[in-house]
């Protein structure tokens, strides 16, 4: 009896912890851009590199150009 407790207790002490440390959600619709206009600029906001063109702030993806919040 006390080593089925022992196990049951481990168990729900196993079951009890989280892997995940961190959650990342993302909004529903994002628009990739492929190539960015001929009047963008190069921007460099604390040490990171944005584009800018039409008020809007880009970050440089695999996939393209995506709009962020400097």
């Amino acid at each position: 009896m006390r080593t089925f407790i022992l196990i049951f207790s481990v168990c729900c002490m196993m079951s009890l912890n989280s892997c995940a440390t961190r959650v990342a959600t993302r909004p529903a619709t994002v628009t990739v851009i492929k190539t960015p206009p001929k009047h963008y600029k190069i921007v460099r906001v604390n040490g990171k590199r944005y584009y800018f063109w039409n008020g809007k702030h880009y970050k440089k993806t695999r996939k393209g150009y995506v709009v962020v919040r400097v």
